[in-house]
């Protein structure tokens, strides 16, 4: 639909007032509309059978009463100008209204109506018609397309209530042809009356009724407030000044006896104050605003049933109606004005576009640069914050700096503030570095669990830290036990993820029995170490309790018979030392074994 669609002409009566509204059930005496008209009724019955025993009219369908219509208002219109036109139906929520549009002055030849719809009023609506419902229901399923209309065209169209009673109706006229021609949209030349066409006001205009006659003798005023018509005292000249809504008349007397009678329908409707609103601003870098909820700013107390508010880019749209902003997710950028204006929904010519207020969008600083830096050894100093600058920003830190980036030396945190002013609006955003200064941890001990159907091996280090650690060439674990790790040597490591090195250590894996029994036997009478031959040269030295010497074997030997130049030794705990050669072709002592067996007799 076309956004620009402006509503012209509206008027809703009270229902003491439906009495006398301007209703024909008949099509032979459809009453003219033109621009400023105000249309309302209340039917009661449908006259004569326009449809002469037809069973259907495009979408309109016969009913129990034998005949299409039920109770029927006819109105007839002409195009003064070409564009896009439409009309709105205003109605009790209560009530099943229907209407059919027929592009034809021939009340005999109807032919197919050019917009029609039968629906029921299930969804409770207000509004039904041609183009696009005021109060913005888009899904509604009792509107029509628009018309799009050349100048000279006559319409007649069919308002049928179908709830057998009404509390009356309304017609409002709408489209963009009321703005390219606010005057002649719609042809008034089809109106034949002294004091013109009915008149649609808001309460603030002045309407003069003009009944001014060449050769009259005087002039005798009457209104009717929905009671029937009584005499306006004092009132005797060519024109009127109108005050209130009612039915007009007036007696126009001749010098020859031909009288003049002539009526004309005016009504006010109240006029909308838009109320201040706020400015609004923005810090968040999001150039998106939805503008509805502004609405109860700018209707104060006034009902959005009574009164609907649009935003425009400039006071010249806003005056005119047109090109209103979207209200959700409305895209502004920068500083700018937005032109407010309320408009009664019962008469469009009745608004109020003397209120705006100021949106400002300032962007929040984006703030990427890491939060943490991690000095190892042997760094003395980093740098940290934003090494890129924004000249429009200015930074502040903690330590009372005020440039993007800083060299931080010591471990703590730092913390950088950084503002962004424009328009007379100040936007911070801030972040922290910690700096933290990174130790490579000492292994204290590997605990090695041999002789199982698993060997394990456990590392232990003096510091706390997020260490990762591994086993030869193995995968990179943040356990510092390993499983299923076969006998041999190993290299562990400890490494340090923030990237300051690590600390790498040689271990054996072997298995030995933790006590033998040399008493000839020939059941475990020989002490020794189990997968020996997995290393380079390796040589086993035992001792006592006291250190000293007592045995020395290699891979070849048998082992310990537990014995001291051939004589016997106590049963009790003895100690030993494996010696083998590294890679580098050094001999290496294996660390971190469970290094003492029982011998026992």
């Amino acid at each position: 639909m076309n956004r620009l669609g402006v509503v012209i002409c509206f008027l809703f009566f009270a229902s003491g007032l439906l009495l006398n509204a301007q209703v024909s059930p008949d099509c032979a005496n459809a009453i003219p509309i033109c621009n400023d008209t105000p249309v309302n009724g209340g039917t009661t019955g449908y006259g004569v059978d326009d449809f002469n025993g037809a069973t259907e009219s495009g979408c309109l369908r016969q009913t129990t009463s034998g005949v299409i219509e039920t109770n029927s208002a006819w109105y007839k219109f002409r195009t003064g100008a070409s564009g896009q036109l439409g009309f709105n139906i205003g109605f009790d929520t209560s009530e099943d209204w229907d209407f059919a549009l027929y592009k034809t002055s021939d009340c005999n030849n109807l032919g197919t109506p050019v917009r029609c719809n039968f629906f029921d009023n299930m969804e409770a609506n207000t509004y039904m018609g041609v183009g696009e419902n005021p109060n913005g229901d888009t899904d509604t399923i009792l509107y029509e397309d628009w018309l799009q209309v050349e100048p000279g065209e006559d319409y007649l169209l069919l308002i049928n209530n179908f709830s057998n009673t009404n509390s009356g109706f309304s017609i409002q006229f709408s489209g963009h042809i009321f703005v390219t021609n606010p005057n002649n949209a719609l042809d008034c030349s089809i109106i034949n009356n002294l004091l013109g066409p009915p008149v649609s006001a808001c309460d603030t205009d002045t309407v003069i009724l003009d009944a001014t006659t060449a050769t009259a003798i005087s002039y005798e005023w009457y209104l009717d407030l929905g009671t029937g018509f009584s005499r306006i005292p004092g009132e005797s000249a060519a024109t009127l000044n109108v005050a209130v809504s009612a039915l007009y008349r007036v007696l126009v007397v001749m010098p020859m006896g031909n009288n003049i009678v002539s009526e004309a329908q005016v009504a006010f409707s109240p006029s909308p104050v838009t109320y201040p609103l706020q400015d609004e601003i923005s810090c968040s870098g999001n150039s998106q605003i939805n503008l509805q909820l502004k609405d109860s700013e700018a209707l104060g107390t006034q009902s959005s049933n009574d009164f609907r508010v649009s935003y425009h880019a400039s006071q010249n749209d806003a005056t005119n109606g047109v090109d209103p902003l979207e209200k959700e997710n409305t895209v502004l950028t920068g500083s700018q004005t937005i032109y407010v204006r309320t408009t009664s929904i019962e008469n469009p010519k009745c608004f109020d576009a003397s209120e705006s207020f100021n949106y400002t969008s300032v962007e929040t600083p984006v703030l990427t640069f890491d939060e943490e830096l991690f000095l190892c050894a042997n760094e003395t100093s980093g740098t940290i914050g934003e090494l890129s600058p924004n000249s429009n920003y200015t930074y502040n830190w903690d330590t009372g700096e005020t440039s993007s980036s800083i060299v931080a030396s010591e471990a703590g945190i730092y913390t950088l503030t950084v503002t962004h002013t424009s328009n007379g609006v100040s936007c911070t955003n801030s972040r922290s570095v910690t700096v933290v200064k990174s130790e490579l941890p000492e292994v204290t001990d590997i605990k090695i669990e041999d002789l199982q159907s698993s060997n394990t091996v456990e590392v232990f280090i003096n510091l706390e830290g997020e260490y990762t650690y591994q086993i030869d060439e193995e995968t990179v674990q943040q356990s510092r036990r390993f499983s299923n790790v076969l006998p041999g040597r190993h290299t562990v490591k400890v490494i340090d993820p923030k990237g300051c090195g690590e600390v790498t250590e040689e271990i054996v894996v072997i298995g030995f029995e933790k006590f033998f029994t040399p008493n000839g036997d020939s059941i475990n009478d020989y002490w020794q170490i189990k997968e020996i031959a997995e290393l380079q040269n390796p040589q086993v030295y035992i001792y006592d309790r006291f250190g000293k010497f007592l045995f020395q074997f290699g891979s070849t030997s048998k082992g310990w018979d537990g014995t001291y130049n051939g004589v016997p030794l106590p049963a009790t705990d003895y100690w030993f030392k494996l010696d083998y050669i590294n890679e580098n072709g050094q001999t290496q002592t294996a660390k971190y074994i469970n290094n003492h067996f029982s011998l026992k007799r």
